[in-house]
Parts: C-alpha cells; sequence; structure tokens
C-alpha cells in the first residue's frame, strides 16, 4: 500500500477541500422538511420518541441533496428537538453520511486484511485509473465517480467486496473493474 497519498487520516482531506460552492457563491439553504415533512410525520408516529426518528431523518437528507450539510443538520435537530451538536455527533459517528458533496457514484471498497490478501489493492489502484481519480477521496474530473478505502463492509465471505452507493458488489477483480464502471452509465 503506497503511504504517500493514503495515510492515515489524510484519505479524505483532499476531496472535500475540494467540494463546496465550486468557485460559485453558495445558493441559499432550502429546507429538505418542506416538501418531505408529511413523511417525516408519518415516521414520527411509528417511533416511541422523536430522538428515534433521527437516523431515518438524516437518510432522507441524504436521499434528497445526496450528504448532509451543517445546515441540514441544524434543520433535523429542530424539527427533532435536539441540539445540532448532538446530530453533528451522529452524523460524524456513522461512516454512511456524507458530510461532503460526493461523485455521482461513490464506490467504497474494502481494503481490511483478508480483502487485501484477496486482491483488494489492486482493485482500488484498477478504480483510481479507470475513473481518472488519481487518488482516494478526489471526484473524477468529471464528476461521476469518487473511490474510498472502508475498513469493513461485513462480507468477508467474498472477495474483494466494495460498494456503489447502496448497492453491494462481490468478488470485484481488477479485470472486472472495466464492465463495472461501464455498466454505471
Amino acid at each position: 500500500m503506497s503511504t504517500t497519498k493514503r495515510e492515515i487520516g489524510e484519505q479524505h482531506a483532499p476531496a472535500h477541500a475540494s467540494h463546496g460552492g465550486h468557485g460559485h457563491p453558495e445558493a441559499p439553504y432550502a429546507p429538505v422538511f418542506g416538501p418531505r415533512r408529511a413523511e417525516l410525520d408519518e415516521l414520527l408516529t411509528r417511533y416511541p420518541t422523536k430522538m428515534a426518528v433521527l437516523l431515518p431523518a438524516l437518510w432522507m437528507v441524504q436521499e434528497e441533496r445526496g450528504w448532509v450539510s451543517s445546515e441540514a443538520m441544524a434543520e433535523v435537530a429542530g424539527l427533532l428537538d435536539l441540539t445540532p451538536a448532538y446530530v453533528k455527533g451522529v452524523v460524524s459517528f456513522y461512516t454512511m453520511y456524507h458530510q461532503h458533496p460526493v461523485a455521482k457514484h461513490f464506490i467504497q471498497v474494502c481494503t481490511t486484511s483478508p480483502c487485501n490478501v484477496c486482491g483488494a489493492e489492486d482493485v482500488v489502484n484498477a478504480l483510481l485509473k479507470h475513473t481518472g481519480c488519481e487518488e482516494l477521496g478526489v471526484q473524477s474530473p468529471d464528476g461521476r465517480f469518487q473511490v474510498i478505502e472502508v475498513e469493513c463492509l461485513g462480507a468477508c465471505g467474498f472477495n474483494t467486496p466494495l460498494m456503489v452507493n447502496e448497492k453491494f458488489i462481490e468478488s470485484v477483480t481488477v479485470e472486472s473493474v472495466p464492465a463495472l464502471l461501464a455498466s454505471l452509465g
């Protein structure tokens, strides 16, 4: 594993530094739960407390926007009678929530020891090469792809599993990478 671009703690920083306004002024925040408020209200009837709706509410934000901004965290906090700091703590704890904009196809590759023995590092390198991302956490020039390493996808029965957005894909090989990427459109 190369330590120049994949140092622990550095793999996500380059991507996050390049996100946000992309050189354009930020648009004013539009609430997520204006149009989706009825859906949230229905969820509130199925849970014992407002706090219990936090994870589904955050999923709704991410489905709508692709990531969970600080403004969205504050909106969720207000609706669920929580503090923004509490919501931020939950969002930052779970790796499934994106705190920065991500590419259309967000690819997470398991690179734990068992997967590395099965060729995960080579799959990561093939993904970086074929997507044009060049390094982990950075979007491809066309904004279609972003590749990161994850510690575990809980699929140790398969060689090199990965996830593209919420879709799980098992037994990825260097040879299967070009066809996989082509299938994503």
